[in-house]
């Protein structure tokens, strides 16, 4: 990362009432059939134009926002893929999301990010297929983190913590850190319609995905925070990994949804909202002029109040809120910035 990029991104940090963290689905495409996803079900070729993404971009850098990070759908298969990306790349910490299918074809348009995360949920090539709904999942992904780590590009990997996969993620773990490969974790969640006319859907309920030893997940946590002690390559932080303990051994949330105030969600039509299981609350172009009103205010006290989800990236955002949180975070990551600052060498 260039040093002025650095400079303005904690200068961003640290300003009060900013949405510092924004994740963009820039599209409903997807060429998997993942079963516990049905995106690839309600897919929408409508989307917003290059231009349009890049004024969207403007207007969150002179918002404050300090993150950026590209989903869907499957954010590589727009062919202005690498034109949107390194647009972003210039100014905020910027995370490309992949099943593991384009990474490898697409390296040009991701020179210059900071993080390529990669969906990958098992390590037994038969069970990732059947989790993907499509044959060849793992070998592409596995060929995607070769390649980019050939080419010097930060690659991340995020399993979907599950119940099919639930005793397989401390080797999932050990695997890919001792490759020097950051791990990050999803929780299989599902859309409880908690607004029938919530921005889009990304999860269906499917009983094999659902996690029902909850005793194994408590040890799963328990394990990760001993773990993190020495593994530096565990991306999730101690207080994630106790608010999960909390939630599956006490049933309890220690945290109150922070969207719309620290975080925001953008579709793929440039409308916003706070969490995709919400209405819409405005567009992307109407965000500076809407961001103090009463609305919005309104709104995010809904959403404090608001228990339907665990998707574990709005509970990170929500745990991790404002200029403190994100000093308590660099405190704890600190050993990561090298992932940041420095870009791994293109091997030889």
């Amino acid at each position: 990362m260039k040093l002025s990029k650095a400079a303005s991104i904690a200068r961003r940090s640290l300003a009060p009432n900013k949405p510092y963290h924004v994740q963009w689905l820039v599209t409903r495409k997807c060429n998997y059939r993942c079963r516990g996803c049905n995106v690839w079900t309600e897919q929408d070729k409508t989307e917003l134009s290059t231009e349009q993404i890049k004024t969207g971009l403007d207007i969150l850098k002179k918002m404050g926002t300090v993150e950026v990070v590209f989903s869907g759908g499957l954010p590589l298969l727009r062919e202005d893929a690498a034109e949107i990306i390194n647009y972003a790349s210039k100014h905020f910490v910027t995370t490309v999301y992949d099943n593991g299918s384009m990474a490898a074809q697409k390296i040009d348009a991701l020179r210059n990010v900071d993080f390529v995360a990669l969906s990958i949920d098992s390590l037994d090539p038969d069970k990732m297929d059947y989790i993907k709904g499509v044959d060849g999942s793992f070998e592409k992904a596995m060929n995607s983190i070769e390649t980019l780590k050939h080419e010097g590009i930060n690659v991340s990997v995020t399993p979907t913590i599950s119940q099919l996969n639930l005793n397989e993620i401390i080797d999932i773990t050990n695997h890919f850190t001792k490759m020097d490969i950051p791990v990050w974790y999803c929780l299989y969640s599902y859309d409880l319609m908690a607004d029938e006319n919530q921005l889009f859907r990304i999860g269906k309920a499917n009983d094999e995905f659902l996690i029902t030893d909850k005793q194994t997940m408590v040890n799963l946590c328990d394990s990760l925070l001993e773990m993190k002690k020495k593994n530096k390559h565990i991306l999730m932080t101690n207080k994630l990994l106790k608010a999960m303990r909390s939630l599956y051994a006490e049933d309890k949330r220690t945290w109150h949804c922070k969207a719309l105030q620290d975080f925001f969600i953008i579709d793929h039509q440039g409308r916003i909202g706070g969490c995709h299981g919400h209405n819409f609350a405005g567009s992307i172009f109407d965000l500076p002029k809407i961001w103090d009103s009463q609305k919005f205010e309104t709104l995010r006290n809904t959403y404090r109040q608001c228990e339907q989800c665990t998707y574990l990236c709005y509970v990170f955002y929500s745990l991790h809120s404002g200029p403190f949180g994100n000093i308590a975070l660099a405190k704890e990551q600190w050993k990561n910035a090298k992932l940041l600052l420095q870009k791994p060498k293109k091997q030889t």
